[in-house]
């Protein structure tokens, strides 16, 4: 891979996604790109909104799903980009795994690097890993990264010798909360986090590209999860997260957890499925070691 392209302000999300809209012929393989930011740092007023609508308490320690938001930008620009090999909108979301190697907090100034990476077959179509860490000096204090599947109806097969997935751990059944989530909750929090995919914003949209109704944010769905499994979460430590089914607004989801010595394992859950479906939507898991 390249050195990083350095960037000095950030990608405005709005005019990448309609970039993103263009119709071009897409290359079939993957070209891994990085784009570096300095001086990232925090707006405190969008913090506390962050944190109001994701459960989070509001203060000045960032929660460990945050950055994503600082990150995305620079992620999109790569996606949208006309040698990026797969289609941005309509995308999901499928797994994300973020360390957390030192506290974050909101006076920090951090160097912010993003880039993409292994470009692979899936039963269902295509996946991507997109990549973020933010550094202090020379130190990263933060990571993560993002696997996206793009849908096909003709997906290709597995190659030989590649290694398959990760696959998530059982998910607890034992419901802990229940929660209503709204039909205007995608276009709120694509508000706080500029995540203007179309899937999230109006059901029309959201048919167009595939989906009955209107689709909740990933991002969101795994950072209320984590919020509601307390302070414990939000030191030092590792949290997986698998999409395995999208939830649709409004829709009324129940959240599951097993708390361990050495890990918490969590689920949202619908409270009834049809027949032949799962009602998991994701499974998270949190270790404390970085």
């Amino acid at each position: 891979m390249t050195e990083p392209t350095p960037i000095s302000e950030e990608p405005n999300l709005t005019r990448e996604f309609a970039r993103a809209l263009r119709p071009v012929r897409r290359p079939t393989t993957l070209i891994e790109r990085s784009l570096l930011r300095t001086g990232v740092t925090v707006d405190r007023a969008h913090l506390a909104a962050y944190q109001r609508l994701c459960g989070w308490p509001v203060s000045d320690l960032v929660p460990p799903t945050y950055p994503h938001l600082l990150a995305f930008p620079l992620q999109t620009r790569l996606m949208a980009g006309p040698d990026f090999p797969l289609r941005l909108p309509g995308m999901l979301h499928v797994r994300n795994e973020v360390r957390v190697l030192a506290p974050l907090t909101a006076g920090q100034e951090w160097t912010l690097t993003a880039g993409t990476a292994r470009l692979a077959p899936h039963p269902k179509g295509r996946t991507v890993e997109v990549w973020a860490r933010l550094a202090i000096g020379d130190d990263t204090v933060w990571s993560e990264t993002s696997t996206y599947l793009a849908r096909s109806e003709h997906p290709e097969p597995p190659a030989a010798g590649v290694e398959a997935p990760e696959r998530p751990p059982a998910g607890p059944t034992r419901a802990t909360a229940r929660w209503d989530l709204p039909a205007d909750l995608g276009r709120r929090y694509a508000v706080l986090s500029g995540d203007v995919n179309p899937i999230h914003l109006h059901p029309w949209s959201a048919k167009a590209m595939g989906f009955r109704r209107t689709v909740a944010h990933g991002m969101w769905t795994s950072a209320r999860t984590l919020a509601a499994l307390g302070p414990r979460v939000q030191g030092v430590g590792t949290h997986t997260v698998w999409f395995r089914k999208p939830v649709l607004l409004p829709s009324t989801v129940d959240l599951c957890r097993d708390d361990g010595d050495d890990r918490i394992l969590a689920a949202l859950r619908s409270g009834v499925a049809g027949p032949g479906e799962r009602s998991e939507h994701l499974v998270l898991r949190w270790t404390p070691q970085g």
